[in-house]
């Protein structure tokens, strides 16, 4: 994939930042607290560890997006310094 297609387009800075610091929801930050110590524990149920494969899932796209987004906040930092 080329830097280019790794911006965000169309996202305003203030966007971007909001982005850059995004977290994953505080019921979802308690859900996944929770079914990570039942499952170091194997008290998992098939259901519960879907849903843990869910969360990490979401975890896994919101820090590609931050990543995104910090990446296209330091390109506009850079071009505007040009």
């Amino acid at each position: 994939m080329s830097n280019k297609t790794e911006l965000l387009p169309n996202v305003s800075v203030a966007g971007l930042k909001a982005l850059a610091s995004g977290k994953l929801a505080p019921e979802a930050q308690s859900q996944l607290i929770e079914l990570l110590a039942r499952n170091a524990d194997g008290k998992l149920s098939e259901q519960e560890t879907k849903q843990l494969d869910s969360l990490i899932e979401q975890i896994d796209e919101l820090n590609l997006l931050k990543a995104r987004a910090e990446f296209t906040l330091r390109h506009l930092h850079e071009v505007g310094d040009s």
